[in-house]
């Protein structure tokens, strides 16, 4: 694609003084890029060969940088010492809205090379390591919405994100009228991606004011998630350039909320169709099996799915969240809804909202799906009509919910390991404690004068 660059063609930009700037950077444990700039020069010299150093509070703190407790591995007792960036060569490309500026996803080790095994990318490494030795290989898009307002980041911020203006001001679903001013925008987006090596498929209008979704081809499971990242991070930094803002987060406001439906297909490792064969739907025995795996497991990885208070708040009845634990054919008010066929047939997971942190999602269903096939589970009828007004399990209500249950998890236990299991118990534990402590503007209006 265009903007990926190999090592040499790096090397040979910064000579020709093309590229000063290299980002070195990686997916927190809350989906963000996080990392740091380099000059070109020490690039060629120093980090393209041996990396680079952070420290290992990057994956242990909050949304707000703040250093917090109950990490085995971070804190203050430890020294809060470095961990090392190894540049994935894979992932060099340029990012045109920056100027001449490159970067590149590392992975992330210790000092003494060992992996660091709460770091979501290894996570997601370690589930493709899984299909792998079952001659499987996966592939998935994400369809991530936002809202962009017409307000900057630091007009927003200083409003206390209240009364701000959204870029429509009605239902805008495939609207092509309404979304014409946001063009100079989407357009500089698309445009953008498509410079840093992404495959950008084009561009919609959806439900709430101001929301958007702009869809990207889908790709192998771990450029998908990169793809996810460069991209969250890079629509931020372009609607800054415009004096505009945007947000992923999963319920804004009362309307609709930004959801990250994850369609993922498995094929063999010879590109046949595995999931396509003779049975009922088109399946094969081993879609059957997946899909079941994925339904099964789809409460205790809820946290997975959605990892923060405000995802709860999406999964409300008629507004294309799922509430149910369900599967149907086409069936957009499912939690998982199955669509195309042969190469294309795949499961569309509805539960994610824009918050999601892809590498942790992504590996969630394949985990899901894995336990399906390791235990041959048998795949229940789909269900047909509406899925709201269903008497099927109910996915988890609120993040204290969703850490129960995945504590509870045997299945994620033996997927993901002990350790990262109990860092993500705790990111959840965090999050509710913070959320349990605070004091909303919804509170001081219904009790500041009348109770």
């Amino acid at each position: 694609m265009p903007g990926n660059l190999t090592a040499a063609q790096l090397e040979a930009a910064i000579a020709a003084d093309e590229i000063d700037t290299v980002i070195v950077a990686f997916p927190d444990a809350q989906g963000r890029l996080v990392g740091k700039r380099v000059a070109g020069r020490f690039w060629v010299d120093e980090v393209g060969k041996h990396g680079a150093e952070v420290c290992d509070y990057l994956l242990s703190v909050d949304v707000d940088m703040n250093t917090v407790d109950g990490y085995a591995m971070s804190s203050w007792d430890k020294g809060y010492g470095d961990m090392m960036l190894r540049p994935d060569i894979e992932t060099l490309r340029r990012i045109p809205w920056q100027p001449a500026t490159a970067l590149v996803i590392a992975d992330l080790l210790y000092v003494d090379g060992s992996p660091v095994v709460q770091s979501p990318r290894g996570i997601l490494q370690a589930q493709r390591d899984r299909l792998a030795e079952k001659g499987l290989v996966a592939f998935s898009g994400t369809e991530l919405e936002f809202i962009v307002f017409d307000d900057s980041f630091r007009d927003a911020w200083a409003k206390r994100y209240q009364g701000l203006t959204a870029s429509t001001d009605y239902n805008v679903d495939y609207n092509l009228l309404a979304t014409t001013r946001l063009e100079p925008l989407l357009r500089d987006i698309r445009r953008g991606m498509e410079g840093a090596g992404l495959y950008c498929e084009g561009v919609k209008g959806e439900c709430n004011d101001g929301q958007q979704e702009i869809a990207f081809r889908y790709a192998e499971i771990i450029e998908t998630a990169d793809q996810h990242t460069i991209y969250k991070n890079g629509a931020k930094e372009i609607a800054d350039a415009h004096g505009q803002s945007l947000t992923f987060m999963a319920k804004f406001d009362q309307r609709e909320g930004n959801s990250c439906h994850i369609h993922l297909s498995v094929r063999g490792n010879d590109g046949s169709a595995v999931m396509a064969g003779d049975g009922e739907y088109g399946f094969s025995k081993l879609m059957e099996h997946w899909i079941a795996g994925i339904l099964a497991t789809l409460r205790e990885f809820t946290l997975l799915y959605a990892p923060t208070i405000n995802s709860y708040k999406r999964y409300a009845k008629g507004t294309f969240a799922p509430t149910g634990v369900a599967w149907g054919i086409d069936n957009r008010t499912c939690a998982l809804r199955v669509v195309g066929h042969g190469h294309s047939l795949r499961v569309e997971n509805r539960v994610p909202g824009g918050d999601v942190n892809p590498y942790l999602a992504i590996s969630a269903i394949i985990a899901g799906g894995l336990h399906g096939i390791e235990h041959e589970l048998e795949l229940p009828a789909p269900l047909t009509g509406n899925a709201y007004d269903s008497d099927v399990a109910h996915l988890p209500t609120t993040l204290r919910e969703a850490a129960q249950l995945f504590s509870e998890s045997e299945v994620a236990r033996a997927a993901f390991g002990d350790d990262v299991v109990a860092h993500y118990l705790n990111q959840a534990r965090i999050e509710v404690e913070a959320y349990d402590a605070a004091v909303t503007d919804w509170e001081r209006i219904r009790g500041f004068e009348r109770l």
